[in-house]
C-alpha cells in the first residue's frame, strides 16, 4: 500500500465539484419541469416525494452504483482516482461503499469537519473513508 499516492483535499475536492456539475445538469430540468420554476426560489425543505427521489434517493443510487462498478464516481473517474479497501488496496465490498456513503452523513453533519480532516489525514481519509475502511489514490 506504500505505493500507493492518496487524493488529498484539493483533487476531491475537484472531483466533488465535477459530479454536482452533472447532477445539476440532470437534475435542474426535470425537478423544474415537475415543480416549475418556483421550485428554486421556494423556503419549503420538502418539495414532496419528486424532490424526495431526485434529490436523495436516486443521486445515493447513482453514487453507490459507480463506486461499485468503476471504483469511482464520474469526477474521480475524471480526475484519475480511485477508492480502495484501505488493508488490501483492493477493491472495496459493496457494504463497505455503503457505509462510505452514509458516513458522508457523519462528515458532514459537524461543520464539514470530516471532509476537512482529508487535508490533515497522514493518508488522505475523511471521516467517511475511516468508517468505511476506505482509501482514494491516485492511478497511475
Amino acid at each position: 500500500m506504500d505505493e500507493q499516492e492518496y487524493a488529498g483535499f484539493w483533487i476531491r475536492t475537484g472531483a466533488a465539484i465535477i459530479d454536482s456539475i452533472l447532477l445539476l445538469i440532470i437534475l435542474v430540468p426535470i425537478l423544474t419541469a415537475i415543480y416549475g420554476s418556483g421550485y428554486w426560489l421556494g423556503e419549503t425543505l420538502n418539495q414532496g416525494i419528486w424532490g424526495v427521489l431526485f434529490n436523495y434517493i436516486l443521486p445515493a443510487i447513482a453514487v453507490i452504483a459507480f463506486w461499485i462498478y468503476k471504483s469511482a464516481t464520474p469526477g474521480k473517474m475524471v480526475l484519475k482516482l480511485s477508492i480502495v479497501d484501505a488493508k488490501t488496496g483492493g477493491k472495496p465490498s459493496t457494504g463497505q461503499f455503503i457505509g462510505r456513503y452514509l458516513g458522508y452523513y457523519v462528515s458532514m453533519m459537524p461543520l464539514f469537519l470530516g471532509i476537512i480532516w482529508v487535508g490533515f489525514d497522514k493518508r488522505k481519509q475523511g471521516w467517511h473513508d475511516k468508517l468505511a475502511g476506505t482509501l482514494v489514490i491516485r492511478n497511475k
